[in-house]
């Protein structure tokens, strides 16, 4: 007796809440920014560079740092089974970069000026800009102690957002200084809260004598006012730090860029040093902080490394195509060039060839396809061409096979102009077909 089992229709498998699939069209833009950035990056001499997604937790811990929230609450950290190794998400790639120079010993030679794309993962709730998996675009400078490669990276970044078309970004900048300076305005704030610790919330308590500058970055309305009159670290700076500030400063007007002091502009870590920066949008609401970045000539040597000079920023991938959204400024997808009708089933291999010689030579082709097993109507395939949004039709008619040759319709101009073209010949037309398209 045959047991009869009771089909059930699978629960359906969802993305992870705040892990997103991008599918086509919208792929698309990605692929315009992505295509955008390696060209802009080649201009500037910066070169691809690749680190696992998977890192030891302890290079967040050392890299990121202990009180930040993204080692204390956001990392997506487990225990590997083989061996109990603790290892984490990259929430960020500067330290995966920086390991990665140690241990390849990238600047024996020299500096080296390096850019990445790809996922970081942060255990937070999603919003708007703001995901679990998120994308990051990353510049990074290796070997270099000048104000004149913090300025670079900053025209890499203002560059890109010029060419992209997007307006009313700003730039914001301000000085960390050298340790000692920062280690005497530390004493100030930590002393300044004291007076008004009723005044704190519980996060900036907590924080008031491990990372008192994080502070500096509450969202919290109440405290506004209390920072604003917080000692500024601008007025501890002594005149080695003024004078690399004072030329970041010249630089950037030299350059044409308008960038304004945010004295409360701060990375809370003591390997920063001198320059951070940032390119700052009113048009995301929370999420208006595009690129950040900053020197952090400490790193190296915190890793392990022997000290180096370093300074890169970071750039949300999704924050820019979202906002190229809200202006209007994304481009439209891609289509083929022409459609190729094929309407009974003998066509397929003609077609297929032809089609093939097509793209070998740049063209860009899309063959129709039933969705039943079973030849599409003339009138469907046509329709289906035009959705495609190619601007020609390449007919594989009986008739014209017959005679060795295929149909060019016209779909765009509205002319429906049509021609016979040798198959034989179809590799020689292909460049004329590509100068109309």
């Amino acid at each position: 007796m045959v047991e009869k089992v009771a089909s059930r229709k699978a629960d359906k498998l969802l993305a992870v809440k705040g892990m997103n699939d991008i599918a086509p069209p919208e792929s698309a833009h990605w692929e315009a920014l992505e295509h955008r950035v390696r060209d802009l990056m080649a201009r500037f001499a910066y070169r691809n560079v690749r680190t696992p997604i998977v890192e030891p937790t302890s290079l967040f811990v050392r890299g990121t740092g202990e009180t930040t929230d993204i080692v204390e609450k956001e990392m997506y950290s487990f225990e590997d089974k083989l061996n109990g190794e603790a290892l984490t998400l990259r929430p960020e790639n500067t330290p995966g970069v920086v390991r990665a120079a140690i241990e390849h010993n990238l600047t024996y030679d020299g500096g080296k000026r390096l850019y990445y794309m790809g996922p970081m993962f942060r255990h937070e709730r999603p919003q708007r800009g703001r995901y679990r998996q998120f994308y990051q675009l990353g510049a990074e400078a290796l070997g270099f102690a000048g104000p004149e490669v913090d300025v670079e990276l900053m025209l890499l970044a203002h560059q890109l957002f010029s060419e992209l078309g997007l307006q009313n970004v700003r730039v914001e900048i301000n000085s960390l200084g050298v340790a000692a300076e920062r280690h005497a305005h530390r004493a100030a704030l930590i002393s300044y809260f004291e007076k008004n610790v009723e005044l704190l919330d519980a996060d900036a308590k907590r924080r008031m004598l491990a990372n008192p500058l994080r502070i500096l970055d509450t969202k919290n309305p109440s405290m506004q006012d209390l920072v604003a009159q917080a000692p500024q670290l601008l007025a501890f700076l002594g005149e080695h730090s003024l004078k690399h500030f004072d030329s970041v400063k010249a630089l950037l007007s030299s350059c044409g860029v308008a960038w304004n002091v945010n004295p409360r502009l701060v990375r809370g870590l003591d390997y920063y040093s001198h320059t951070v920066f940032e390119f700052v949008t009113d048009e995301l609401g929370a999420q208006g902080t595009l690129c950040g970045g900053g020197r952090y000539d400490g790193l190296f040597e915190l890793l392990g490394g022997k000290p180096t000079p370093a300074v890169g920023w970071g750039m949300g991938m999704e924050r820019v195509l979202e906002l190229l959204k809200e202006q209007g400024r994304r481009g439209s997808t891609p289509t083929p060039d022409a459609y190729a009708i094929v309407p009974f089933a003998e066509a397929v291999p003609v077609a297929m060839r032809c089609l093939q010689i097509l793209r070998s030579v740049g063209v860009s082709v899309q063959m129709h396809a039933s969705t039943t097993g079973a030849m599409d109507s003339m009138k469907s395939q046509f329709k289906k061409a035009d959705i495609s949004g190619a601007r020609y039709a390449l007919v594989f008619g009986a008739q014209e096979l017959e005679r060795g040759e295929i149909i060019v319709k016209t779909l765009r101009d509205g002319s429906g102009e049509q021609c016979c073209r040798r198959v034989s010949d179809i590799g020689a037309w292909a460049s004329t077909l590509q100068s109309h398209t």
